[in-house]
């Protein structure tokens, strides 16, 4: 009866034969390592865990059939050969769902986008009020009014170059201080498709 100080020949030899316990020592002591190998190249847990299982399925099915001359080599070119027909057979899928979508009307949440929208608004006024009045009136002209920056400049008795200086600062602060909310709120755009 083999035990786990068995040699890989041996125990296929003995798992050609139908010995099942043969079959789960080659298992047991192969299954981690060539996990490692498929999770090096896919990095998805549960696929690594289904090729690693499909290759000792598929080793167990065709034992009779089968010619290893290196049980290692064979594994982890198995290994490597069932990640790269999965990640192929995905990316397939993946532009076959694109190609479909292109002809469809996707619906979404029009409640979820308002509520998001109005979110937006309401923090932009919040940022919007720690700026300095000056630089918090002059973005408001532009963007409220739809003002160019010389008629700010005529407005306010300002320079042109006051102007942009002013808006470029509106602009950086609101940038940086919306930068969470905007990352949240597109993850949230992107899971309606």
């Amino acid at each position: 009866m083999p035990d786990r100080s068995t040699s890989d020949e041996l125990l296929l030899s003995l798992m050609k034969d139908g010995d099942s316990v043969a079959f789960n020592i080659l298992f047991e002591r192969h299954w981690k390592e060539l996990y490692s190998t498929t999770y090096s190249i896919c990095a998805d847990r549960e696929v690594c865990s289904e090729i690693v299982h499909d290759i000792f399925l598929n080793l167990w099915l065709n034992r009779g059939r089968i010619r290893i001359e290196s049980f290692k080599g064979y594994i982890h070119a198995s290994a490597r050969y069932h990640v790269y027909r999965h990640l192929k057979t995905a990316r397939r899928n993946s532009l076959e769902y694109h190609d479909r979508l292109e002809g469809t009307r996707v619906s979404t949440n029009q409640g979820d986008s308002k509520i998001t929208y109005l979110e937006l608004e309401r923090k932009v006024e919040i940022y919007l009020d720690a700026l300095p009045r000056r630089c918090r009136e002059i973005f408001k002209l532009s963007r409220n009014q739809h003002l160019s920056n010389n008629e700010i400049a005529e407005r306010l008795a300002i320079s042109k170059r006051t102007v942009e200086n002013q808006l470029t600062h509106a602009l950086h602060h609101l940038r940086v201080s919306l930068k969470n909310f905007l990352f949240l709120a597109l993850g949230i755009a992107a899971s309606f498709f």
